[in-house]
C-alpha cells in the first residue's frame, strides 16, 4: 500500500535510520510531523540545520560546544583541572552535572568497547585521553563507565594503558546498578555512586 504514497514511505524509511526510535513508535513519528502546523516544521527544521552548523565537539574532552565559544568544562577557571571523570556518551555527563558533587573535568569516549557490535579502541576516544593524562597535569582518572560488560571491559582496558602512570584511578562505587546506565540513574544515585568511588 505504501508503495502509492512513496513520500510517506520515504519519511518513514528515514526514520528508521534514527537509532532507539522503536518501530513501534514509528508511525507516531511520522503522525507527530505529519501533524504539525508549516510554522512549527519550519522552527523544527532549522533548529536541526543550526545544532549541524553552531555545535562541535570540544577537541579536549569531546563535549559539545558553541562554535563560536570555547568548552564550557576545558575553559572554566572554576572547575579542578587536574582530574577527569571518563564517560562513555556526553549524556552522562549531564547526569553527573545534576548532582552538583563533582568539579572536576571530563572525557566522553564516544561509546564503549564492543567487539560484537565493531566498535574497538580505537573508534572510541581513548588515545586522546592518554594524551591528556601523559601531559603530567592529571592526578586522578574516575573510570565512570556503565556498568555493563562493554563499560567494563572499556574500563579495564583503560586501566591498563594508564597502570605505568603515576596517576589515581578510581571508578564509581557499585551503588548502580549492574547492567544500569548513568542518564537513567536518579540524582543521588549518582551522586552517592560518585561521591564512594573506590580505587579501580
Amino acid at each position: 500500500m505504501l508503495e502509492e504514497l512513496p513520500t510517506l514511505a520515504h519519511v518513514l524509511r528515514m526514520l528508521q535510520q534514527v537509532p532507539y526510535l522503536a518501530s513501534k513508535n514509528l508511525y507516531k513519528v511520522a503522525s507527530h510531523f505529519l501533524h504539525m502546523s508549516p510554522q512549527q516544521m519550519e522552527q523544527f527544521c532549522a533548529a536541526l540545520e543550526a545544532t549541524k552548523e553552531k555545535l562541535s565537539q570540544c577537541t579536549s574532552c569531546f563535549f559539545w560546544q558553541e562554535v563560536s565559544a570555547k568548552c564550557i568544562f576545558c575553559a572554566s577557571p572554576k572547575r579542578e583541572h587536574d582530574i577527569i571523570c571518563v564517560v562513555e556518551v556526553w549524556q552522562d555527563i549531564l547526569a553527573i552535572e545534576k548532582t552538583k558533587g563533582y568539579n572536576g573535568m571530563y572525557h566522553v569516549l564516544g561509546g564503549s568497547i564492543s567487539p560484537l557490535d565493531g566498535i574497538n579502541a580505537d573508534d572510541l576516544t581513548i588515545e586522546p585521553l592518554l594524551t591528556r593524562v601523559r601531559s603530567g597535569a592529571i592526578k586522578e582518572i574516575i573510570l565512570a563507565t556503565n556498568q555493563t560488560p562493554e563499560g567494563e571491559a572499556t574500563a579495564t582496558y583503560i586501566a591498563r594503558k594508564l597502570k605505568d602512570t603515576s596517576v589515581t584511578i578510581s571508578c564509581l562505587a557499585r551503588g548502580l546498578p549492574v547492567g544500569s546506565f548513568l542518564e537513567g540513574m536518579d540524582r543521588l544515585t549518582v551522586f552517592k555512586a560518585l561521591s564512594e568511588r573506590r580505587p579501580f
